[in-house]
């Protein structure tokens, strides 16, 4: 049996360690009515730390404090009591708002709005640039399954539609630090394994993931600590493997064997754990697994749907590749990689060797400028009667497309 880790009160001004992104100690919440009385203590003196680069989870039943000291992470709240710390600063610290992406429990969104104006706005919030997020609209879109409904307003949505999109909300300023309220409620099974796949990449590519669920089963699949609470205090905290361990048996799991083997391993095992209780059972996948591999199968056979589709890749910005490429590197692509099309010629006559594409592109920035009398040159030609004169005409020339200094 676990047990219970009771923490003695923090000081607010005691040191934070480095890696730690979000910092609580001696946090309390007391709800007062119109008379200024206590009328619930819904977060009662709690400690805890969650450090760069996990997923933690924050677990409890309902009116356990949950969502009360979310509020009060973001800034949302006042706390009665107690000291908090999101990246080395107070929750309500307008450059470390900047840094966090929220998605609440209940999505409430513009209803009007269809996907890409709603992700539009929120873009706008954080002052990106149009282009910018154009382009994370249609990766995030394709991300959560909704790129074939992104005409259809946000009140035409399902609630699981509506989790999607709220959940690219949150996202559309790549977030240090991202608060998932109930991420899966309302979700089909495809778009739970998809969210819980999105949580493990953003927690590889270095980001922080707090996770407030009720369903423990997607909480044991990605969170490394958790925190259980109970009438707004901590009762269990630690790393989920230490906390799920069960040290006073062993699970062995091995292929099919004889039934004769079988007789004698079972005899082995009862001389040292004599009057135990041992159980030999065939290992089974957890429902979730069957239920996406029936799905996948019914994706190969060109079955078709109206609603929210799966299998997007996590944006390529959330991944943390360079979408882009500099200027630079996009413009040498486009030079030396796209070879011309090969001009018709009759069958009787050899087609004439065509230099590779890089020499080309080269070879006609080395040309003298359109108007200068000059007779056009083959390629082979010009390349072998380059000066120096020539080659500084060329990287001036290159200079200029790349924006580079001369």
């Amino acid at each position: 049996m676990t047990a219970i880790e009771s923490h003695p009160p923090a000081a607010s001004d005691a040191p934070v360690p480095d890696g730690v992104i979000v910092a609580v100690r001696g946090l309390t919440k007391i709800f007062k009515d119109f008379w200024g009385r206590p009328k619930a203590r819904a977060v009662d003196h709690i400690d805890f730390e969650v450090r760069r680069g996990e997923v933690f989870g924050l677990l409890g039943p309902n009116g356990s404090g949950k969502s009360t000291t979310v509020k009060m992470l973001l800034g949302l709240l006042h706390p009665t009591r107690g000291h908090i710390e999101v990246f080395g600063h107070s929750p309500r610290h307008v450059a470390t708002k900047e840094r966090i992406g929220y998605l609440p429990e209940e999505s409430y969104l513009y209803r009007y709005l269809d996907s890409r104006e709603t992700l539009d706005f929120f873009g706008h919030l954080f002052h990106l640039p149009s282009a910018e997020r154009r382009k994370r609209t249609d990766q995030l879109l394709e991300m959560v399954g909704l790129t074939q409904t992104r005409t259809r307003t946000i009140g035409e949505f399902s609630k699981g539609m509506q989790r999607r999109i709220g959940l690219a909300q949150a996202l559309i300023n790549d977030p240090d630090l991202v608060i998932l309220d109930e991420p899966t409620s309302g979700l089909d099974p495809i778009g739970c394994r998809e969210i819980k796949d999105l949580i493990l990449a953003l927690a590889r590519r270095g980001k922080t993931v707090l996770l407030s669920s009720h369903l423990l089963a997607d909480v044991e699949d990605v969170c490394d600590r958790v925190v259980i609470l109970y009438g707004g205090r901590i009762q269990a905290q630690g790393e989920l493997q230490t906390l799920l361990a069960r040290p006073d048996s062993v699970r062995l799991t091995i292929p099919p064997l004889s039934r004769e083997t079988m007789e004698r391993v079972l005899g082995l095992i009862q001389q040292d754990v004599a009057g135990a209780d041992v159980k030999v059972e065939t290992p089974t996948q957890n429902l979730e697994s069957y239920f996406l591999g029936v799905v996948q199968q019914a994706k190969q056979a060109a079955a078709q749907t109206s609603g929210a589709t799966s299998g997007g890749q996590v944006a390529a910005y959330l991944r943390g590749e360079a979408e882009g490429r500099t200027a630079a590197d996009r413009i040498l692509e486009r030079l030396t990689g796209a070879a011309a099309a090969p001009a018709p010629s009759a069958p009787s006559t050899p087609a004439a060797p065509v230099a590779p594409a890089g020499e080309s592109a080269l070879a006609a920035l080395a040309k003298p400028a359109a108007g200068s009398g000059a007779a056009p040159v083959p390629a082979a030609a010009a390349q072998a009667a380059v000066t120096a004169d020539d080659l500084e005409k060329a990287n001036e020339r290159l200079s200029a497309l790349l924006g580079k200094p001369k």
